[in-house]
C-alpha cells in the first residue's frame, strides 16, 4: 500500500463518495488509487472552476462533503472563484491538491508556485502533508474540519512522494470537536428583545433557511409580530407551497434600505448584518437604518436549528407559522419574458426541483414568480463570483440524484463554465440549463449608470455587449453532448420546459429573452 491508497481508505472510512476531478502529473497516485476503488465515484470535470463549483453545490444539498481533485497552484487557482462562492455559501469541501515532490520543489520546475499560500487564502484549514502516513491521517482532518461549523472548506495539499511511498496500515476516523452552542444569555436576551413591542426583522441566512427552522422561526415570527427577511443571495433557500415564507432583501442598496427602514430591532440568525454589494457614490454601504439595535442569536456555524428551537420554548403562546399557499399562475403568451418563463416554471416545476440560480438581470423576476411553486430548494450566487451556476446545479444533480434541478443560467456567466455541459453528458445527470440569452452582459449595463461613470460611448457599450458574433448556445450544447432547444416565445417555452421536466437526463433550453 502507498500513501495514496491509505488517505483514499481514510477517506472512505470517513464517508467521503464523491470526487470532482481535474487531475495531472502529480496526481497519477491518487487517480489510480480512485479507480481501485468501489467506494469512491470520481466525476471528471474540464476546467478546475467546474470541479470547485460542483464541489459546492453537492456540499449544498448533501450537507456533506465531497472531494476535489486539483493539479498544483496553477489548478488550484483557476478553481479559487468557486472556493470563495462556497466560502459564502458554507460549504463543506475537502480539496486534495497534488504538489511537486518536496524534494523536487528547491528546484523550481516550471509549474512550482506558492501553493500554500493560495490555499490559506481560499481555506478555513490547509495542510501540507509531511510523509505518506501524514497523508492519510491529514485526510481524516481534513474532513473533520470541512464537517465543522456546518460547512468549511479544507485543502490538503500532497507531495507526490507521500502519494507514492509505500505505507504500512491505514488513519481511522476519529470525532470532530463539536460545535459552540448558543448561551442562555443570549436566548433570554433576544426572547426579551422579541417581546419588547419594538418592530423587529429576524434577518436569516445558513441553516436558519431551511424548512424545518423556518417553520420554527415562522411561529416565533407570527406569536411576536416580527418579520422573517433573508440573505440577497442565500446559499439554499426551501421555498414554496406549504414552506414558511420570506422576504428577500432587494439587490439595489436604496431599496434594501428602503424595506429595513421601518424596522427598530433587528436578530440576526445564521447571517452577518446586511451591508451592500457594492459601494455607490451618494449611496449607503450599511443597509440596517440608524440606530438599530442589531443582536446575533446564532452565527452560521454554530448550531441554528438547535438555537432556534431554544429561542421558540421561551415564547409564550407559541402560534402556528403562515405558509405559502400553492398557485399555479396563469400563462401570458407571446413574447418570452422572464416573467413568462417564471410562470411556466411555477406551473411545470415538480416537487423537490432544485434550482441552481445565476440568472442575473433575469433571474430577480423568475424567482418572484415561482414563490407558490411546487415546495424546492433554491441557490444563488452566494459570493458572486460569475461562473457558479452550472457546477453548482451539477454538483447538485450528483448530491440528489433523484431530484430534478433546473439550471437558472444567464448567457454572459454561462461561458465562464460551459465546459461544465459536457460533464452533465457524461454523467447523465437530470439537469434542465434554462440558458437565459439577451446577448448582454445586461446587469453591467444598469451598473454602469449607477456608478455614476459619465455618459458611455460606444466603445464602452462594446465592452459589456455579447452579440457580434452572436453566442449559440443551442448549438454548443449539442456539441457537448446536450440535447438542446431554442425557445422564442413563452408557448415553445412551455412545451420544451413542460417535456424536460417529464424526461430525464441534461437538456437545454436556450431562451432568447
Amino acid at each position: 500500500m502507498n500513501g495514496a491508497h491509505s488517505l483514499l481508505q481514510a477517506l472512505e472510512k470517513a464517508g467521503v463518495d464523491t470526487c470532482f476531478a481535474n487531475p495531472g502529473t502529480s496526481e497519477m497516485q491518487l487517480v489510480a488509487a480512485i479507480g481501485e476503488s468501489d467506494s469512491v465515484r470520481p466525476i471528471l470535470c474540464l476546467f478546475e472552476g467546474v470541479v470547485t463549483g460542483a464541489a459546492d453545490g453537492y456540499g449544498r444539498m448533501a450537507d456533506k462533503p465531497a472531494t476535489t481533485l486539483l493539479h498544483l497552484g496553477s489548478g488550484f487557482s483557476n478553481g479559487m472563484a468557486n472556493l470563495h462562492n462556497a466560502r459564502r455559501s458554507g460549504s463543506p469541501i475537502v480539496n486534495i491538491v497534488g504538489d511537486h515532490a518536496d524534494y523536487h520543489l528547491q528546484y523550481d520546475a516550471p509549474l512550482t508556485s506558492d501553493l500554500p499560500g493560495l490555499a490559506t487564502w481560499a481555506s478555513h484549514w490547509t495542510k501540507v502533508a509531511q510523509s505518506p502516513h501524514d497523508l492519510a491521517t491529514s485526510g481524516i482532518e481534513a474532513v473533520n474540519a470541512a464537517m465543522a461549523g456546518n460547512g468549511r472548506i479544507a485543502t490538503l495539499i500532497a507531495p507526490a512522494n507521500h502519494a507514492w511511498d509505500a505505507i504500512e496500515g491505514s488513519a481511522e476516523p476519529d470525532n470532530a470537536d463539536a460545535d459552540v452552542p448558543c448561551t442562555e444569555d443570549v436566548l433570554a436576551d433576544v426572547a426579551a428583545k422579541l417581546q419588547n413591542g419594538r418592530r423587529t426583522a429576524l434577518f436569516l441566512g445558513g441553516r436558519a433557511l431551511r424548512e424545518d427552522t423556518l417553520e420554527t422561526l415562522g411561529a416565533i415570527a407570527a406569536s411576536t409580530g416580527a418579520d422573517l427577511w433573508c440573505q440577497t443571495f442565500p446559499a439554499r433557500l426551501q421555498r414554496g407551497a406549504g414552506r414558511v415564507p420570506v422576504q428577500r432583501l432587494p439587490y439595489f442598496a436604496e431599496q434594501a434600505c428602503e424595506a429595513l427602514a421601518p424596522y427598530e430591532q433587528m436578530i440576526l440568525v445564521g447571517a452577518q448584518a446586511p451591508v451592500s454589494f457594492f459601494a455607490y457614490p451618494g449611496k449607503e454601504s450599511w443597509l440596517a437604518p440608524q440606530g438599530c439595535d442589531i443582536t446575533t442569536l446564532v452565527t452560521a456555524e454554530q448550531p441554528i436549528e438547535e438555537a432556534t428551537q431554544r429561542l421558540a420554548e421561551r415564547i409564550p403562546a407559541l402560534q402556528q407559522a403562515a405558509t405559502t399557499p400553492r398557485v399555479s399562475p396563469d400563462l401570458e403568451a407571446g413574447p418570452l419574458t422572464p416573467a413568462a418563463i417564471g410562470q411556466i416554471m411555477s406551473r411545470h416545476m415538480p416537487a423537490q426541483t432544485i434550482v441552481s440560480d445565476e440568472g442575473a438581470t433575469c433571474g430577480l423576476q423568475i424567482y418572484a414568480e415561482t414563490g407558490a411553486a411546487e415546495p424546492h430548494d433554491w441557490l444563488t450566487l452566494t459570493g458572486g463570483a460569475i461562473g457558479q451556476g452550472l457546477p453548482v446545479a451539477l454538483g447538485a444533480a450528483i448530491a440528489c440524484p433523484e431530484q430534478k434541478v433546473i439550471a437558472l443560467q444567464a448567457d454572459g456567466s454561462a461561458m465562464y463554465t460551459i465546459q461544465a455541459l459536457w460533464t452533465m453528458a457524461r454523467e447523465d445527470v437530470d439537469v434542465t440549463v434554462v440558458l437565459l440569452n439577451n446577448r448582454s452582459y445586461a446587469i453591467l449595463n444598469i451598473e454602469l449608470q449607477r456608478v455614476g461613470a459619465g455618459t458611455p460611448t460606444p466603445k464602452t457599450l462594446s465592452m459589456l455587449d455579447l452579440s457580434n458574433p452572436n453566442m449559440d448556445f443551442q448549438s454548443m450544447a449539442a456539441s457537448l453532448g446536450v440535447t438542446a432547444h431554442r425557445a422564442t416565445t413563452a408557448e415553445e417555452f412551455e412545451t420544451q420546459f413542460g417535456e424536460a421536466m417529464r424526461q430525464s437526463g441534461p437538456v437545454l433550453i436556450e431562451c432568447m429573452v
